[in-house]
């Protein structure tokens, strides 16, 4: 189904979409229905390095690569506007495949700011770099290094002005689109990831114990969220950990008004899917 490129610089394979029917189920009105996966890109990474991150922008259609020692990969999908292939059949090229330079360690964290086109990528030894686009190509805009702890998560807020940067030591730093820090504040646990309030108002964070709690913008505890996921029995209690949260910013619009638009993943493969946050009338809990 897909053919190797060999062009200079470029690497990946591209051709025909396969597809695979995963199961069936029942449709509105009983009906039979199935699902399909189409393969439409695979693009190889070079050396056959280990990828720690990923992050699509999904506006824009740039994709960041994380790997070891180091690698930086972004990619441009460009999907064809031809009228008469579209939907998941319509074929896709990659339009750039370009290796950038400056991180010395793993790229464990990468995020992009669509409204105003940069890339925040942070590595193993805690170095933060922002990447800009000039000229159709990506180069460093800044670089910051706390020197004490590494980055686990960080997110953009949906409207690009403010970045929350959580660390495995329990700090969080909140700084501005411009550079500048905003406010830092240390949570007293280790987190695992941060994300925003589709409002920009609030900011959720998870510790390493997957426990899931909610600040608003100004970094002030307002509630630690209940989570209604049955636990697995392991050994290790592994399978209980979160692997991802995620809280739809609406920028595509919404299907219906009262949609779910946060989800919160586990390693045991069951998800959370809620309407924001239902905390209900109650006062501000103290800081742990």
């Amino acid at each position: 189904t897909s053919g190797t490129s060999g062009t200079s610089g470029t690497s990946g394979t591209s051709g025909s979409c396969a597809a695979a029917r995963l199961g069936r189920g029942r449709g509105r009105g009983g009906a039979a229905g199935a699902m399909f996966v189409f393969l439409s890109k695979k693009i190889a990474i070079p050396n056959g390095s280990r990828i720690h991150s990923l992050a699509w922008n999904h506006s824009q259609g740039w994709i960041a690569c994380g790997g070891e020692r180091g690698l930086l990969k972004v990619l441009k999908l460009e999907t064809s506007t031809d009228s008469r292939a579209r939907g998941v059949a319509a074929p896709s090229n990659l339009s750039m495949n370009q290796s950038c330079e400056g991180h010395g360690g793993a790229v464990v964290c990468c995020t992009w700011n669509s409204v105003f086109r940069k890339l925040t990528t942070s590595d193993e030894n805690g170095l933060i770099i922002v990447w800009m686009l000039h000229r159709s190509e990506w180069y460093e805009e800044m670089i910051n290094n706390r020197n004490r702890s590494v980055v686990t998560s960080m997110k953009w807020s949906a409207d690009g002005q403010r970045i929350c940067i959580g660390y495995a030591d329990g700090a969080v730093i909140v700084g501005g689109v411009d550079g500048n820090r905003i406010w830092a504040k240390e949570l007293g646990m280790e987190l695992s990831f941060v994300e925003w309030s589709p409002d920009c108002r609030n900011i959720i964070f998870v510790n390493k114990q997957s426990k899931v709690f909610l600040y608003d913008n100004r970094g002030n505890r307002i509630a630690q969220i209940g989570l209604h996921i049955t636990p697995e029995s392991s050994e290790d209690g592994d399978e209980d950990r979160i692997i991802g949260v995620d809280w739809y910013d609406g920028v595509r619009g919404h299907v219906d008004i009262d949609a779910p638009d946060l989800v919160i993943g586990f390693a045991h493969g069951r998800v959370q899917i809620t309407k924001g946050v239902d905390l209900g009338p109650r006062k501000r809990q103290p800081e742990p």
